[in-house]
């Protein structure tokens, strides 16, 4: 049995027909498409399906599709306002070097994303605190702590609101 929903998907009203035991993140990424969340674990342990709901980071795994119904999603598609425009964050995780394999990225690009909503300058603690639910088994975390840390210091590359992919190499 199939329920249609309405949400708002990256600032898209969207419906779609889901099943009762749907996650978030099978919807998102096999109905919607977007599957620059990604599915690791699949139990809420890796963090790699981060998504932000309703301006709070959620793993996408552990809620059901039909939760979500209302809800405003932000993806790490939605981040970017276009093609060739980067987010702070992601401009600052080129940077930094803050990604190897890229796997766990999109997760913790949205829980720092949802940090910095919300408090504009964290400590290096918050931002640890922040990220905790995320693992990353290529960079270690300095290089990740170090791209969030600077995007929230407003410095390097973040002195501009964007910059395009080719600017950030």
């Amino acid at each position: 049995m199939r329920e249609v929903i309405q949400l708002t998907i990256n600032g898209e009203d969207r419906e779609v027909a889901v099943a009762f035991n749907r996650s978030l993140l099978d919807t998102l990424r096999t109905e919607i498409g977007l599957t620059g969340t990604k599915k690791g674990c699949d139990v809420g342990e890796c963090g790699s399906c981060t998504v932000i709901m309703d301006g709070k980071p959620v793993n996408s795994c552990l809620v059901l599709a039909v939760e979500a119904r209302g809800a405003n999603i932000t993806t790490i598609e939605g981040l970017q306002p276009s093609a060739d425009v980067t987010h702070p964050l992601q401009d600052n995780f080129m940077r930094c070097g803050a990604a190897q394999c890229g796997f766990c990225t999109p997760g913790i690009v949205m829980a720092a994303k949802a940090l910095l909503d919300e408090n504009p300058k964290p400590t290096v603690e918050e931002i640890r605190f922040a990220i905790a639910g995320n693992i990353c088994r290529c960079t270690g975390y300095s290089k990740i702590i170090d791209a969030i840390a600077m995007t929230a210091e407003g410095c390097g590359a973040c002195d501009k609101t964007s910059v395009t992919p080719q600017e950030a190499s």
